[in-house]
């Protein structure tokens, strides 16, 4: 029975972690290319400049076929709270039911409303109030990110609780909302937003460099994605940075095992890349590549802070909870960790270089770079892969971080059977709705799609 148990959850885990992971492939460049079509539009109406209408258009319509595709796939995770999960439901639905209930009504409704009117008011409503459709449909997504961190940060760093016959009950929403893990986790997930936005318009923009077809037009798209990449992407390794002080003092596991660090260090380097040591019984990495005293930065803000071990932590941890397993999956943590701010750095680095060309007047004729900014398209989606293996595998065994274990939290009348069934059908959707996404976007990015003035269905509105 607790190896079909243990079936049931892994089972339960996978399908719930593959509708979330491709769930979130599409979330973050709904919250950056949302406010940069939005300037675009801003600049048309202020300037009068028909090439920012026409970059509005096209970007436009990348924007409504990733948020139509990101819609679909976020409302299964609604479905699989209550089928799947139906002990952790009842356990957190008395927290939950406020910031969900709010993102539900008021946020999600409010961009999807505006959104609508944004699409259909081109030659209905006045260029002013056209534009501010689009703005508050932005804002509204911008909530909706908040919302849904706020609950998911609960599960990170409990607050504003207390247990009623073995259920969590909310005793303050205000602790609640202003949980400074969520705010901090809010913050790194919208500068995420931004930056999917602004490297995949710049790598748009680049591919239509690299045909040669309409340069003059993307140009423009091309400086405002590098004024917005170069500053937002250096921020981010920041503000990711800062993180760490957060997750450490409320998850100190999963930082010792983003460093693989097994005993308590004072002060604590931090290695680039290492062999081995990923294991109880192989603590010590055969090689290894390290900066001092960075980790110790990382997590406490100081280059001389005290890290604790992941032995100091589990045996804290078992004398607190009892006896288990605490420690996770140390391999996953640690090189989810480093691919994460690998793929933030190489970012930063391409947003750097694209501005350089820029300025030096070259960036239409460098093939060589056109070709390297497509590829980047693909390090926002592995940054963000990899950013929520490491939160959510991160604070395994737990489900709710110190309160209700992942083993304990599933349906006990779900099959695994049920849960296969499911978990394949699942797949095989997901695959078909991501090469619909992959030739809808593929479709509208091409150079022909580009029209001219004449050909969009621009506003018949006077001033």
């Amino acid at each position: 029975m607790g190896a079909l148990a243990s079936t049931t959850v892994d089972l339960a885990r996978t399908q719930f972690a593959t509708t979330s992971i491709y769930h979130f492939l599409f979330v973050p460049l709904t919250l950056g290319l949302g406010p940069l079509v939005a300037i675009m539009q801003t600049l048309w109406l202020r300037t009068k400049d028909e090439q920012w209408l026409r970059l509005t258009r096209f970007f436009g319509t990348l924007f409504l076929i990733n948020f139509a595709i990101g819609v679909a796939t976020g409302l299964v995770q609604e479905f699989e709270f209550g089928m799947n999960w139906s002990v952790y439901s009842r356990f957190v639905g008395n927290v939950f039911g406020a910031p969900l209930a709010i993102e539900g009504l008021a946020a999600f409704m409010l961009e999807s409303t505006f959104l609508g009117l944004w699409i259909f008011g081109w030659n209905r409503l006045s260029p002013r109030v056209h534009l501010a459709t689009l703005w508050i449909a932005v804002l509204g997504t911008w909530l909706s990110a908040y919302f849904i961190l706020v609950a998911n940060s609960w599960m990170q760093h409990p607050v504003g609780y207390q247990m009623v016959n073995g259920e969590a009950h909310l005793t303050s929403v205000w602790a609640l909302l202003s949980n400074g893990f969520a705010l901090r986790a809010y913050v790194h997930t919208i500068l995420a937003g931004v930056i999917f936005g602004s490297i995949i318009m710049l790598g748009v923009c680049c591919w239509h460099f690299l045909r040669g077809r309409q340069v003059e037009l993307f140009r423009k798209a091309a400086l405002l994605a590098l004024i917005v990449a170069v500053p937002i992407t250096f921020l981010q390794l920041i503000v990711g940075n800062r993180f760490g002080e957060a997750v450490t003092s409320a998850q100190g596991m999963k930082i010792a095992a983003s460093e693989a660090q097994w005993n308590t260090c004072d002060p604590c380097g931090f290695s680039l890349f290492q062999i081995g040591g990923f294991t109880k019984s192989d603590e010590t990495p055969s090689f290894s590549i390290t900066i001092p005293r960075l980790l110790s930065y990382m997590a406490t803000g100081s280059f001389s802070g005290q890290v604790q071990g992941l032995n100091q932590l589990q045996a804290k941890e078992q004398r607190k909870y009892g006896r288990g397993n605490y420690i996770p999956d140390v391999r996953v943590i640690y090189w989810a960790m480093r691919v994460m701010a690998f793929a933030g750095v190489l970012m930063f680095l391409v947003a750097a270089l694209g501005a350089w060309l820029y300025r030096r007047k070259k960036l239409e004729r460098a093939r060589w770079f056109h070709r390297t900014a497509i590829a980047a398209i693909a390090l926002p989606y592995i940054a963000a892969t990899a950013g929520w293996i490491l939160t959510e595998m991160g604070r395994q065994p737990w489900i709710v971080q110190g309160l209700l274990l992942t083993s304990k939290a599933t349906s006990p009348n779900v099959s695994t059977t049920w849960l296969g069934i499911s978990l394949g059908f699942f797949v095989t959707l997901y695959v078909i709705l991501g090469v619909v996404d992959f030739v809808l976007m593929r479709r509208y990015a091409r150079p022909e799609e580009a029209k001219p003035r004449e050909e969009l269905a621009a506003p018949a509105v006077t001033y």
